[in-house]
């Protein structure tokens, strides 16, 4: 079967409890996050299931998307809230031409700067939290992170932050890009449920 909308829902499911992982706990395991950081830079691939390198993670993801969607799964209100907000902030960015050419020539210098360092290095992190703090966020409503103040005010935890949102809005283009809608989840859920457990 072909790669549907429910793999980058799953994505934005694990990015956000990534997220919650560093603003909560200073948690922030390259091994975990590599896979969506490297999809930002993964603006071509040969199919969509090329976007994410590991599909370990994506597995995390699909059970994370279960737990939220099954009447006896963990709900989670504050990560539903994190992909609503993506999803939200990823359509006004596909509707403002400017902000997407800027977002292409600074992703294109991150291109650059992977030559020299990993993902998961200082350098690239405050690279691609500059783009969504610059170029992304001010598009709409901002993001409000949850988690522990005094990590919070940590210039590297709101790089790694921002680095996952904006691996976030990656997943939302693909979402979009394959179809998902958002009436989905009222209309389609067994559909998604039966698709992610599929995957698990």
């Amino acid at each position: 079967m072909a790669a549907n909308y429910v793999m980058p829902l799953a994505a934005m499911c694990q990015i956000t409890k990534l997220v919650q992982k560093t603003a909560k706990y200073g948690q922030f395991n390259e091994r975990e996050v590599e896979s969506f950081l490297q999809s930002i830079v993964n603006l071509n691939p040969e199919q969509p299931e090329d976007v994410y390198s590991d599909s370990f993670a994506l597995k995390s993801g699909y059970r994370t998307l279960l737990s939220q969607l099954t009447p006896q799964g963990d709900k989670d209100v504050e990560m539903v809230k994190y992909v609503g907000s993506i999803m939200q902030l990823e359509r006004a960015l596909s509707n403002n031409p400017k902000a997407l050419s800027e977002l292409a020539k600074r992703l294109k210098d991150v291109e650059r700067q992977l030559q020299h360092f990993e993902i998961c290095d200082t350098t690239i992190l405050a690279a691609l939290a500059d783009i969504y703090s610059e170029v992304v966020s001010p598009l709409g409503q901002k993001i409000q992170v949850f988690g522990e103040p005094d990590l919070l005010k940590q210039t590297a935890t709101q790089q790694k932050i921002r680095a996952l949102l904006l691996a976030g809005i990656r997943s939302a283009v693909l979402w979009r890009q394959l179809g998902g809608k958002r009436r989905q989840f009222f209309f389609g859920k067994k559909k998604i449920i039966a698709e992610a457990q599929r995957q698990v």
